[in-house]
């Protein structure tokens, strides 16, 4: 860690648990340095690397959540998603060592049931390699949607209440919790967003209810080490009331 990092970090008292991130802005970054869409997405794997190093840093934070491909992404051009399927395989063959090594977790979030057998069958591959890791969880939502998140917890429920093992007024925040993604972490403490886009884009809807939001004006394959450490600066110098005072 430099000096100046060793500087910065001595204001980051209080540090969330778990961090999310809507990793925004591959394509602009790529069409303004005249490179086709796919170079900034293979640019952008460079930025996650360095995120998750720097996450390695402080032992507070438990998980850390990226969107990589929403539920609405397979709308773009079959050429562009063609060559993210195809980043995101090779991303899974040559990052996983070194999250292993390092003791990270690495799991898939969302519908997976669309990806190829050969991802599929990549994916679960990745996350069996380092599931008994325990220093943190890398988990990245691919194919997922939080309004998708949602209704597949309702229905989850709905069989429940249709076997006759839950009755509809047993139904509570806390049940609905331990349906949707991510139930066995923390809610999301702070969620980031990159290239200044000021909104959520059906990411995490039910669990960032109360997370922090901070907007970047970096595109993602921009934001390093020292855009992540001014976000964990900003939030903690925020207070968080939870609708209290």
């Amino acid at each position: 860690m430099s000096v100046a990092d060793k500087q910065k970090t001595k204001r980051l008292d209080i540090l969330p648990k778990h961090v999310a991130i809507i990793m925004d802005g591959n394509n602009r970054w790529a069409k303004e340095r005249g490179l086709p869409g796919a170079q900034g997405h293979k640019a952008g794997v460079l930025s996650l690397r360095e995120v998750v190093r720097t996450c390695g840093d402080f032992d507070e934070i438990e998980a850390l959540t990226v969107f990589a491909f929403s539920s609405e992404n397979w709308q773009r051009p079959a050429e562009e998603v063609d060559a993210i399927m195809s980043l995101l395989l090779s991303a899974l063959i040559e990052e996983i060592p070194e999250l292993n090594d390092n003791g990270v977790r690495f799991q898939i979030v969302g519908d997976r049931s669309r990806f190829s057998e050969k991802l599929q069958n990549q994916m679960a591959t990745a996350e069996q390699m380092t599931v008994n890791n325990s220093r943190m969880t890398l988990n990245v939502a691919a194919n997922y949607g939080g309004q998708w998140d949602i209704v597949n917890a309702c229905r989850e429920l709905a069989e429940q209440v249709k076997a006759g093992s839950l009755q509809p007024d047993q139904i509570t925040e806390s049940q609905f919790n331990q349906h949707v993604q991510l139930s066995e972490f923390p809610p999301p403490d702070l969620c980031i967003r990159t290239a200044d886009e000021r909104r959520i884009s059906n990411f995490l809807l039910w669990q960032i209810a109360y997370a922090e939001l901070y907007f970047c004006p970096a595109y993602w394959p921009d934001f390093g080490r020292e855009q992540f450490l001014m976000a964990l600066e900003d939030y903690a110098g925020r207070q968080r009331r939870f609708g209290g005072r």
